[in-house]
């Protein structure tokens, strides 16, 4: 009897676990894939502007943007009722943006015009804008909204912006062909992934001042063929995640050392990364295979792929 009701104590007190959902941008079939992240299994599939790629989740989490890179638009699809519910103008060609934490503003990266768009979310429309490098495209913005960071492929720079004045405030140079950027959750680091070196460039935010660099090999494959792209960072800052493009690979770095723990072979060309919200599980988004990949961060180890459609591109994880 004291077994039982000590077993129902743990029930009564323990909430389950939060189910949440993972939505994949298919670039390709100009939807976005939803599946369930408890039973990992495709549920649907939204229909959304075309060739989505950036996705994020607005500050409640009830809206879902995505950008539509070849119709110039910002789509929001309500997750409640998994449909696009309104559009927001993005400038030319979005390729990847970040939502505000005061929930307002948009920051886009306008691939063709080599600028970053400003936008209402409230007004549905764009209030400024930031001239930046030669094909921008990586964004982040740092946990207290001071500072916007833009990456510029072609020029091979960093970009960071006052997130309340729009200035230009630095620009820093980083190795060929930039994609993400990612600030560290104590917002005293920015790191950025090079493509074409396969790199991450990391930065004191205070000082800017280069302070670390995380170069990537993997066993049998060609340097030329790990290119670092997509990076999401642990809740805790102990840990980046990095994927590695046509290497099949995503590598575990320790952000005191930067050093790789250990690398994750997962499907073709993943682009983006997310961690669960209990931070056990992985998921990258395998653009060239057509479908996701599940780590378990815990047994460190793959555990399942799922087909989610053709050029999954950007990775987010929600209610």
């Amino acid at each position: 009897m004291q077994i039982l009701i000590a077993l129902v104590l743990v029930l009564v007190l323990v909430p389950p676990a939060a189910a949440e959902t993972i939505y994949v941008s298919n670039e390709q079939d100009n939807t976005v894939a939803v599946v369930d992240g408890p039973t990992m299994t495709l549920q649907a599939a939204i229909d959304v502007g075309r060739r989505p790629r950036g996705m994020a989740l607005s500050v409640d989490k009830k809206v879902l943007f995505v950008a539509e890179g070849d119709d110039n638009r910002i789509d929001m699809v309500d997750l409640a009722k998994r449909q696009v519910v309104g559009q927001l103008p993005s400038g030319a060609d979005p390729e990847f943006f970040v939502v505000h934490p005061d929930g307002k503003r948009l920051f886009v990266a306008n691939e063709n015009d080599n600028q970053v768009s400003v936008v209402d979310i409230a007004g549905a429309k764009i209030i400024g804008t930031v001239d930046v490098g030669v094909e921008p495209e990586g964004m982040a913005i740092s946990a207290d909204g001071r500072t916007v960071a833009c990456t510029s492929e072609t020029t091979s720079m960093v970009h960071l912006i006052d997130a309340t004045t729009l200035e230009l405030i630095d620009n820093l140079l980083v190795d060929t062909r930039p994609r993400a950027a990612a600030f560290s959750v104590d917002g005293k680091q920015l790191w950025v992934s090079s493509e074409i070196r396969g790199t991450v460039t990391v930065f004191d935010t205070a000082t800017r001042a280069q302070t670390g660099k995380i170069e990537f090999e993997v066993p049998g494959i060609r340097r030329e063929g790990v290119q670092a792209v997509g990076i999401e960072m642990s809740r805790d800052g102990a840990t980046a995640y990095v994927a590695l493009g046509p290497a099949n690979r995503i590598a575990e770095v320790d952000t005191k050392t930067f050093t790789v723990r250990r690398l994750y072979l997962v499907g073709q060309r993943p682009w983006h990364v997310a961690l669960s919200g209990d931070q056990k599980q992985l998921i990258s988004a395998n653009g060239n295979s057509g479908d996701i990949s599940f780590i378990d961060l815990e047994n460190q180890e793959v555990v399942k792929s799922l087909p989610v459609g053709r050029g999954p591109w950007g990775v987010v994880i929600g209610p």
